[in-house]
């Protein structure tokens, strides 16, 4: 008789395995609810990331000990917080140490790449001012457009002290989060689940007094019983809104409850103790969800539509199925005749750039010499060719510049060939004197890397219009090609609410003027000539290697402000501040009569008009020049 095998061991392989999947199972969702990882396209439109700026030290005025500091936000919008002084306030030489802070968990789903200081600049870099024949000041050239009368806000509210720290606290940790939260707060109307929760509070600071009571065994397990019933109504009031009909005789067993637990001998030390923690988890709770609420907020104005994402892939398949365009039929040869006029965007949006186009050829009288010429990246370099084939703007034409691809075949000494947009930075002004009424927060738009290769990529052209591609024009522009700016460079909006002496750890050793303004991307006027005489564009990758690395994405955006407004010393002409009405993108209380009739409108700031994020009441002039009747945006259903 042969003996039986015995039974063989069950492996623990499998066991294991469902374990790791369920544990797995478990931890993605957490992982995801606390912001570790995104969850849907990221837009390339404007690079999702948060810089570390450890060279922006905090910076005392002697007048009133305004601080000053520079912070960076999960937008990639590197912040600046700076005390607005009188302009007979002289800078005082003293900074304090670093300060550097990050902008909340609600930045956490970006990479956090370090940012080295720059070093101090011994010898000026770009030629100081000629003081021996010194020229008259140049003035702004006046506008032939109407403008509002009165200011361009609403009246607001004036807010006392304690609300204007809590709103300047949430928006250093928030940053426009806060703003776009105060006009969607939803404030509670239903007075009976108020009543509840003041109940409940009350009835679980007395709970645990009263548990430690001898004889009050039924009164311990009535307030338990009431405070179970009453958090089960209040987890059902989230799902249904109506209350169940017999609310009101739990808020009498409550009451009487209530009552009876402080009609007892109870140390009021244990209740104020429980109060102040129920107080304290309510607050930390309420800060937790607005961490959570302001990481979907920046997840929502970072990330593409999938409706845009679409759009874009069914115009590149459509752009490598279609046939190619008859080189008799191109109208190649208008792109560098330097008689013309000559606008250069730099997009990566379709819908952007196409608006920025339409609204300024409707508002052109003669569009028979307008040339658009469209820097963009590889991704979205063929549905740029191919929307831009499709669609005709009067007598203007197109031209698609794969930006990366020429920087690589001809520039390679550049460096990094990412095309990048236009940075912004957010700005946080206050005073000290009159903190109420003075406290503010801009986004200040300059411009990006890619902008200063401008003169390289187009040779034979004297003289460009730079636009913004979340910029919309409303009247003719063809004033700005009769400027004459002298030896001036860049036509710029001044922003006089920021002085590069405020910025003076920022900007380094190099000469600059203190009471120089600072200046606004958005439409500016380019003199290429000048440009080149000047070697703007050596001057600035000589101080790209002095504050950072230049084949570093973070350095180079980090860098973008003090370059931007150092390597335009002296060569900046002053256009009238009526050009461009900005914060269209996160400013709720511009006057509509002021918009419509502004010459053009910058849409700078997180909520742009083409996400649903955008503020309603600015986003009908951005839809109004968007194309109609396109096959491809309907079977993409893109609304905007």
């Amino acid at each position: 008789m042969k003996a039986t095998a015995p039974p063989a061991k069950r492996r623990r392989g499998p066991r294991l395995a469902v374990l790791a999947l369920v544990f797995c199972s478990l931890l993605v969702p957490i992982a995801f609810l606390f912001n570790r990882f995104p969850a849907v396209y990221v837009t390339d439109e404007r690079p999702q990331q948060e810089i570390d700026l450890p060279s922006f030290d905090r910076m005392v005025f002697e007048s009133g000990g305004s601080v000053n500091e520079i912070r960076s936000d999960s937008a990639g919008v590197t912040e600046v917080n700076a005390e607005a002084q009188d302009s007979s306030d002289k800078i005082s030489g003293s900074s304090k140490d670093s300060h550097n802070v990050i902008d909340g968990d609600s930045s956490s789903i970006s990479t956090k790449p370090k940012v080295l200081p720059p070093p101090k600049i011994e010898q000026p870099v770009l030629p100081p001012p000629k003081v021996e024949h010194p020229k008259p000041e140049v003035k702004p050239v006046p506008l032939p457009v109407q403008q509002a009368e009165g200011d361009r806000v609403k009246p607001r509210r004036v807010q006392n002290a304690d609300e204007v720290e809590k709103a300047k606290a949430c928006q250093l940790e928030f940053g426009s989060y806060c703003l776009w939260s105060i006009e969607h707060k939803e404030v509670m109307r239903d007075a009976v689940v108020k009543r509840l929760k003041d109940q409940l509070f009350v009835a679980r600071s007395y709970y645990p007094s009263i548990a430690k009571l001898k004889g009050k065994e039924a009164l311990t397990r009535e307030l338990k019983q009431n405070i179970q019933e009453h958090e089960r109504v209040l987890s059902e009031s989230i799902v249904d809104a109506d209350l169940p009909s017999f609310i009101k005789k739990k808020i009498e067993r409550m009451d009487q409850s209530i009552a009876r637990a402080k009609s007892c001998t109870v140390d009021c030390n244990n209740v104020d103790r429980k109060l102040r923690q129920i107080l304290h988890m309510t607050e930390d709770e309420a800060h937790f969800h607005m961490k959570q609420s302001a990481y979907l907020y920046n997840l929502g104005v970072h990330t593409m539509p999938k409706s845009h994402h679409c759009l874009n892939m069914r115009l590149t398949v459509e752009y490598f199925r279609s046939t190619p365009l008859d080189p008799d039929d191109s109208p190649a040869h208008r792109f560098n005749i330097p008689e013309h006029r000559h606008y250069v965007i730099l997009s990566k949006n379709v819908l952007a750039a196409s608006v920025v186009i339409n609204s300024t050829v409707s508002s052109c009288e003669d569009t028979e010499n307008v040339v658009f010429h469209v820097l963009t990246d590889a991704q979205n370099f063929y549905a740029m060719k191919h929307w831009f084939a499709r669609n005709s703007y009067r007598e203007s034409v197109v031209d698609v510049i794969n930006y990366e691809q020429i920087i690589f075949d001809n520039f390679p000494e550049f460096g990094t060939q990412l095309l990048y947009l236009p940075e912004e930075f957010r700005v946080f002004i206050s005073s000290l004197e009159r903190p109420t009424e003075k406290s503010r927060m801009e986004y200040l738009s300059v411009f990006s890397h890619s902008h200063f290769f401008i003169p390289e990529i187009f040779k034979d052209l004297k003289k460009v219009i730079v636009l913004d591609d979340d910029v919309v024009v409303q009247r003719d522009l063809s004033f700005l090609w009769n400027l004459d700016m002298g030896d001036k460079v860049n036509g710029a909006v001044r922003f006089c609410g920021l002085k590069l002496g405020q910025l003076r750890n920022l900007l380094g050793r190099t000469m600059y003027d203190p009471q120089s303004c600072a200046w606004m991307s958005g439409v500016n006027v380019i003199d290429l000539d000048k440009w080149r005489e000047h070697n703007v564009t050596g001057n600035y990758l000589q101080l790209l290697r002095k504050f950072g690395n230049n084949d570093d994405e973070a350095s180079v955006r980090a860098a973008a402000l003090p370059i931007s407004l150092l390597s335009f010393q002296h060569l900046l002409y002053p256009l009238d501040e009526r050009l461009t009405l900005s914060g269209l993108g996160y400013d709720y209380g511009i006057k509509e009569e002021v918009a419509q009739s502004s010459t053009s409108l910058h849409y700078n700031g997180n909520m742009k008009p083409w996400l649903e994020l955008g503020i309603p009441d600015y986003r009908k002039y951005w839809k109004r020049f968007l194309t109609r009747d396109e096959r491809f945006m309907d079977e993409c259903n893109v609304s905007p």
